[in-house]
Protein backbone atom coordinates (compact mmCIF):
# COMPACT_ATOMS: atom_id res chain seq x y z
CA UNK A 1 0.00 0.00 0.00
CA UNK A 2 2.87 2.39 0.73
CA UNK A 3 4.15 1.82 -2.81
CA UNK A 4 0.68 2.38 -4.24
CA UNK A 5 0.36 5.70 -2.42
CA UNK A 6 3.88 6.72 -3.50
CA UNK A 7 3.15 5.87 -7.14
CA UNK A 8 -0.05 7.90 -6.96
CA UNK A 9 1.80 10.88 -5.51
CA UNK A 10 4.30 10.73 -8.38
CA UNK A 11 1.92 9.86 -11.22
CA UNK A 12 -1.53 10.85 -10.05
CA UNK A 13 -4.29 8.77 -8.51
CA UNK A 14 -4.96 5.57 -10.40
CA UNK A 15 -4.52 1.83 -10.75
CA UNK A 16 -1.05 0.27 -10.99
CA UNK A 17 0.02 -3.29 -11.80
CA UNK A 18 2.78 -4.85 -9.70
CA UNK A 19 4.70 -7.99 -10.60
CA UNK A 20 5.71 -9.84 -7.42
CA UNK A 21 7.95 -12.88 -7.08
CA UNK A 22 5.08 -15.32 -7.43
CA UNK A 23 2.06 -13.27 -8.50
CA UNK A 24 0.77 -10.18 -10.26
CA UNK A 25 -1.45 -7.83 -8.24
CA UNK A 26 -3.01 -4.41 -8.68
CA UNK A 27 -2.81 -1.46 -6.31
CA UNK A 28 -4.89 1.69 -6.49
CA UNK A 29 -3.55 4.95 -5.07
CA UNK A 30 -5.96 7.70 -4.08
CA UNK A 31 -6.10 11.03 -2.26
CA UNK A 32 -8.70 11.87 0.37
CA UNK A 33 -9.26 15.36 1.74
CA UNK A 34 -6.27 15.06 4.05
CA UNK A 35 -4.06 12.09 3.14
CA UNK A 36 -2.90 9.61 0.53
CA UNK A 37 -4.06 6.04 0.72
CA UNK A 38 -4.15 2.89 -1.32
CA UNK A 39 -6.03 -0.35 -1.87
CA UNK A 40 -4.65 -3.55 -3.32
CA UNK A 41 -6.01 -6.86 -4.50
CA UNK A 42 -4.08 -9.71 -2.95
CA UNK A 43 -3.01 -12.89 -4.71
CA UNK A 44 -5.36 -15.87 -4.19
CA UNK A 45 -5.59 -16.98 -0.56
CA UNK A 46 -5.50 -20.38 1.08
CA UNK A 47 -4.92 -21.81 4.54
CA UNK A 48 -4.01 -25.03 6.30
CA UNK A 49 -3.70 -26.30 9.89
CA UNK A 50 -0.29 -25.81 11.48
CA UNK A 51 1.74 -28.89 12.42
CA UNK A 52 1.68 -29.69 16.13
CA UNK A 53 5.45 -29.49 16.54
CA UNK A 54 5.60 -26.14 14.73
CA UNK A 55 2.78 -24.79 16.89
CA UNK A 56 4.63 -25.88 20.02
CA UNK A 57 7.76 -24.08 18.83
CA UNK A 58 5.81 -20.92 18.03
CA UNK A 59 4.01 -20.89 21.35
CA UNK A 60 7.29 -21.39 23.19
CA UNK A 61 8.77 -18.49 21.22
CA UNK A 62 6.04 -16.14 22.44
CA UNK A 63 5.64 -17.65 25.91
CA UNK A 64 2.10 -18.84 25.22
CA UNK A 65 0.16 -21.90 26.35
CA UNK A 66 -3.04 -23.50 25.00
CA UNK A 67 -5.15 -21.60 27.54
CA UNK A 68 -4.12 -18.32 25.86
CA UNK A 69 -5.61 -19.30 22.48
CA UNK A 70 -9.07 -18.45 21.16
CA UNK A 71 -10.65 -21.80 20.20
CA UNK A 72 -12.96 -20.08 17.70
CA UNK A 73 -9.99 -19.31 15.44
CA UNK A 74 -7.64 -22.32 15.49
CA UNK A 75 -3.93 -21.78 14.76
CA UNK A 76 -3.24 -21.99 11.04
CA UNK A 77 -0.84 -21.14 8.26
CA UNK A 78 -2.61 -18.59 6.06
CA UNK A 79 -1.39 -17.49 2.64
CA UNK A 80 -2.03 -14.18 0.94
CA UNK A 81 1.04 -13.94 -1.25
CA UNK A 82 3.24 -15.46 1.45
CA UNK A 83 2.74 -17.69 4.48
CA UNK A 84 1.74 -16.17 7.84
CA UNK A 85 1.25 -18.11 11.07
CA UNK A 86 -2.06 -17.11 12.66
CA UNK A 87 -2.28 -17.25 16.46
CA UNK A 88 -5.59 -15.95 17.83
CA UNK A 89 -5.52 -14.97 21.51
CA UNK A 90 -8.36 -14.94 24.02
CA UNK A 91 -7.72 -11.51 25.49
CA UNK A 92 -6.24 -8.16 24.53
CA UNK A 93 -3.85 -8.03 27.50
CA UNK A 94 -1.99 -11.12 26.32
CA UNK A 95 -1.57 -9.52 22.90
CA UNK A 96 -0.32 -6.30 24.49
CA UNK A 97 2.34 -8.22 26.44
CA UNK A 98 3.72 -9.98 23.35
CA UNK A 99 7.50 -10.46 23.56
CA UNK A 100 9.93 -12.81 21.82
CA UNK A 101 13.59 -13.38 21.06
CA UNK A 102 14.35 -11.97 17.60
CA UNK A 103 17.18 -14.41 16.84
CA UNK A 104 15.05 -17.42 17.76
CA UNK A 105 12.18 -15.96 15.76
CA UNK A 106 14.42 -15.69 12.71
CA UNK A 107 15.39 -19.34 13.00
CA UNK A 108 11.76 -20.48 13.17
CA UNK A 109 10.58 -18.10 10.42
CA UNK A 110 13.36 -19.20 8.07
CA UNK A 111 12.78 -22.86 8.78
CA UNK A 112 9.04 -22.64 8.10
CA UNK A 113 9.27 -19.79 5.54
CA UNK A 114 6.85 -17.57 7.44
CA UNK A 115 6.68 -13.96 6.30
CA UNK A 116 5.22 -12.91 9.66
CA UNK A 117 3.75 -14.30 12.82
CA UNK A 118 0.24 -12.84 12.96
CA UNK A 119 -0.92 -12.64 16.58
CA UNK A 120 -4.51 -11.40 16.74
CA UNK A 121 -7.38 -10.69 19.12
CA UNK A 122 -11.00 -10.57 17.95
CA UNK A 123 -12.71 -7.64 19.69
CA UNK A 124 -15.86 -8.35 17.67
CA UNK A 125 -16.64 -10.43 14.61
CA UNK A 126 -15.49 -7.55 12.40
CA UNK A 127 -12.89 -5.73 14.53
CA UNK A 128 -9.47 -7.27 15.17
CA UNK A 129 -6.30 -6.20 16.93
CA UNK A 130 -3.05 -7.54 15.50
CA UNK A 131 0.67 -7.62 16.17
CA UNK A 132 2.95 -8.82 13.39
CA UNK A 133 6.49 -9.88 14.30
CA UNK A 134 8.61 -9.91 11.13
CA UNK A 135 11.87 -11.62 12.18
CA UNK A 136 12.42 -12.99 8.67
CA UNK A 137 13.14 -9.42 7.58
CA UNK A 138 15.08 -8.59 10.74
CA UNK A 139 12.19 -6.45 12.02
CA UNK A 140 10.94 -7.06 15.56
CA UNK A 141 7.41 -5.92 14.68
CA UNK A 142 5.67 -4.38 11.67
CA UNK A 143 3.04 -1.68 12.41
CA UNK A 144 0.97 -2.38 9.28
CA UNK A 145 1.08 -5.57 7.21
CA UNK A 146 -1.28 -5.65 4.24
CA UNK A 147 -0.24 -9.16 3.19
CA UNK A 148 -0.97 -10.51 6.67
CA UNK A 149 -4.34 -8.76 6.64
CA UNK A 150 -5.19 -10.48 3.35
CA UNK A 151 -4.04 -13.86 4.65
CA UNK A 152 -6.07 -13.49 7.86
CA UNK A 153 -9.17 -12.44 5.93
CA UNK A 154 -8.89 -15.42 3.60
CA UNK A 155 -8.52 -17.73 6.60
CA UNK A 156 -11.58 -16.25 8.31
CA UNK A 157 -13.54 -16.97 5.14
CA UNK A 158 -12.21 -20.55 5.10
CA UNK A 159 -13.48 -21.22 8.64
CA UNK A 160 -16.81 -19.51 7.89
CA UNK A 161 -16.24 -16.74 10.39
CA UNK A 162 -19.19 -14.24 10.47
CA UNK A 163 -17.21 -11.39 8.89
CA UNK A 164 -20.20 -9.99 6.96
CA UNK A 165 -17.98 -9.12 4.02
CA UNK A 166 -15.38 -6.93 5.72
CA UNK A 167 -13.14 -6.54 8.76
CA UNK A 168 -11.08 -3.74 10.31
CA UNK A 169 -7.66 -4.53 11.76
CA UNK A 170 -6.06 -2.30 14.40
CA UNK A 171 -2.30 -2.77 14.19
CA UNK A 172 0.68 -0.87 15.55
CA UNK A 173 -1.17 0.43 18.62
CA UNK A 174 1.18 -1.33 21.03
CA UNK A 175 4.16 0.18 19.19
CA UNK A 176 2.81 3.71 19.45
CA UNK A 177 2.22 3.75 15.68
CA UNK A 178 -1.53 3.13 15.34
CA UNK A 179 -2.55 1.90 11.89
CA UNK A 180 -5.87 0.73 10.49
CA UNK A 181 -6.34 -1.78 7.69
CA UNK A 182 -9.70 -2.54 6.13
CA UNK A 183 -10.37 -5.66 4.09
CA UNK A 184 -13.22 -6.69 1.82
CA UNK A 185 -14.02 -10.41 1.77
CA UNK A 186 -16.09 -12.10 -0.91
CA UNK A 187 -17.80 -15.44 -0.42
CA UNK A 188 -15.67 -17.21 -3.03
CA UNK A 189 -13.19 -19.47 -1.26
CA UNK A 190 -9.62 -18.71 -2.29
CA UNK A 191 -10.50 -15.46 -4.03
CA UNK A 192 -8.40 -12.31 -3.79
CA UNK A 193 -8.88 -10.01 -0.78
CA UNK A 194 -9.06 -6.23 -1.16
CA UNK A 195 -7.00 -4.44 1.49
CA UNK A 196 -7.20 -0.67 2.05
CA UNK A 197 -5.54 1.88 4.28
CA UNK A 198 -4.08 5.36 4.53
CA UNK A 199 -0.38 6.21 4.58
CA UNK A 200 1.81 8.70 6.40
CA UNK A 201 5.16 10.18 5.37
CA UNK A 202 7.94 9.12 7.74
CA UNK A 203 10.79 10.77 5.83
CA UNK A 204 10.71 13.37 3.09
CA UNK A 205 12.50 12.32 -0.14
CA UNK A 206 15.98 13.73 -0.60
CA UNK A 207 17.98 14.29 -3.77
CA UNK A 208 21.47 12.83 -3.74
CA UNK A 209 24.30 14.47 -5.66
CA UNK A 210 26.71 12.01 -7.26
Amino acid sequence: MALGAALAQQNGAGLFTLDLNHARITVEGHLSKTEWGASFQSPPTHSAPVAVTVLEDAMALFGLNPANLDPRIPPAVAHGGGDHLILALKDRKTLHKMRYDLAKGQILARRERYITFNLIYAETAQVFHARNPFPLGGVYEDPATGAAAAALSGYLRDIEWPHKGSITIHQGDDMGIPCRLMTEITQQRGASIRVSGSTRTIREPQLLEI
